[in-house]
């Protein structure tokens, strides 16, 4: 089989496999669903080479000298079976949308709302921890009117399905690319006093990023929360959820950061995004096994590469 054909394959196979897990969320008890998902992604693990392989990796660099192989192996495994479990609570709770509010709940509250008070906005900087999609659809739950950055699936069939979802939660989406009407559509997001949720935790090798230091190592990360933040004037907040023993979810949001100011603009854009990767490694060191370790974060070798290279030269 061709490529091109293997592909497509795969892309329909993984498309028929989410509409049917959406379908049996509709039509069976939570629990059977649940445990149907344990078992699948039992026997789907062991085939997950590429994506345990970039795990193992991405821990090696985080906790190469901290944990021994057979605890970096346990988060791996603990990981991916988050991260199946999240996919699967979502679907039950976009068909069932009147149980989330007995199975999530937020700490630190007054700090979303005093930001909003201020009529300017929030920026949410968020990671691919836990399960994230859901903290963003409980707040629109809640009344709050919420826009996400969404980097859009490689496959355009998928991402029509995930579009109308996402729009149906409540949850507006903003893709990141094309540049210019992703950073209006986010001006206009604050400047109505929405929250707009910002991924801040991936690779970001473009002109408009500065490498920090992200578990001992350098990481390019995007400015655009900062960039936000310093045009419109709204408050900038960290907001994560964490799976509790009893499944219950805790969504938990950090005070507004203070701007580091420095009259080096380049200094400044490193010094604040700097500040939001120290909170995003505190939170995961806390909650391993919550993050995406199958992402390549550190992408680029800041010896070799000439976008790193000048970007090091420019933080120093």
């Amino acid at each position: 089989m061709s490529k091109d054909k293997n592909k497509k394959l795969t892309r329909k196979i993984t498309r028929g496999a989410f509409l049917s897990f959406y379908w049996l969320m509709r039509h069976l008890p939570y629990n059977l669903v649940i445990g149907i998902a344990g078992v699948t992604m039992s026997i789907a693990y062991p085939f997950l080479i590429r994506l345990r392989r970039t795990a193992k990796e991405s821990l090696t660099i985080a906790f190469g000298q901290d944990k021994t192989p057979v605890q970096i192996a346990a988060i791996q495994k603990k990981c991916f079976r988050s991260m199946g479990y999240g996919m699967v609570e979502m679907l039950h709770y976009l068909t069932h949308p009147e149980n989330v509010s007995a199975m999530v709940y937020m700490e630190g509250r007054e700090h979303l709302d005093e930001a909003l008070k201020r009529g300017k906005g929030a920026i949410v900087t968020v990671a691919h921890f836990g399960n994230f999609p859901l903290m963003m659809f409980y707040c629109a739950l809640q009344g709050y009117k919420v826009s996400s950055i969404i980097r859009p699936s490689r496959d355009p069939k998928m991402e029509e399905i995930l579009l109308n979802l996402r729009t149906a939660s409540g949850l507006n989406t903003i893709y990141a690319q094309p540049r210019r009407k992703c950073v209006n559509e986010c001006l206009e997001v604050l400047r109505n006093n929405e929250i707009l949720f910002v991924p801040l935790d991936q690779h970001s090798g473009t002109a408009g990023s500065v490498l920090v230091d992200f578990f001992g190592r350098p990481a390019a990360t995007a400015t655009g929360p900062i960039v936000l933040a310093k045009r419109t004037g709204a408050a900038i907040l960290s907001m994560f959820i964490v799976r509790r023993e009893n499944r219950m979810q805790r969504v938990f949001v950090e005070p507004p950061m203070k701007l580091i100011d420095d009259p080096d603009n380049d200094k400044m854009l490193q010094a604040n995004v700097q500040h939001i990767t120290d909170t995003i490694e505190r939170v995961v060191r806390e909650y391993p096994h919550e993050w995406g370790w199958m992402h390549r974060r550190w992408k680029i070798n800041p010896d070799t590469h000439n976008w790193a290279k000048k970007k090091r030269v420019q933080s120093t």
